[in-house]
């Protein structure tokens, strides 16, 4: 008797436990850059640099193939099941793209010699990831379908009246 394959997930869409596996991390780590900045700043800004790297990797080739994405998959994924629930890939794209920016932003700040920016960029970031975390709300979904929609609005050529 054989077991059963898994079924592989369509492309499109992703295990929600995920992407909140991943917050935790986050959550986590950005917390860590603000509790390192208070001693050393320049540690913090290496720091809050992986963290960037961690979300741009996120951005351009999607959860499932970042590091934290990677990570679910190969040690909590098997122990846990398979999903009940999937979500879109591309808002999660987006929301790792604003915590890029968040992140790039801090960096800077902290670089620029102003720990007061780079604190407050990070809590910013700190601040999205834990309600990722920690109750399921992504801001950067949240805001996905409105940029969707400018963006598609965008494409349109204006139409010509008629004579």
């Amino acid at each position: 008797m054989s077991n059963p394959q898994p079924t592989a997930l369509p492309t499109d869409r992703v295990d929600v436990r995920g992407p909140r596996f991943a917050a935790w991390i986050t959550t986590g780590v950005l917390a860590l850059v603000l509790i390192v900045a208070v001693f050393s700043v320049p540690a913090a800004t290496v720091l809050l640099a992986l963290q960037a790297i961690v979300f741009g990797l996120g951005a351009a080739y999607g959860p499932k193939r970042s590091p934290y994405g990677r990570l679910y998959a190969a040690a909590v994924l098997p122990r846990i099941g398979a999903p009940s629930e999937l979500e879109p890939v591309a808002p999660l794209r987006f929301a790792q793209l604003v915590g890029l920016a968040f992140a790039v932003l801090g960096v800077l700040g902290f670089a620029a010699g102003s720990a007061v920016a780079g604190a407050i960029f990070t809590g910013f970031a700190l601040f999205a990831a834990f309600l990722n975390a920690a109750f399921g709300i992504c801001l950067g979904c949240k805001i996905y379908p409105l940029v969707a929609r400018f963006r598609n609005s965008g494409d349109r050529a204006p139409s010509s009246p008629s004579a």
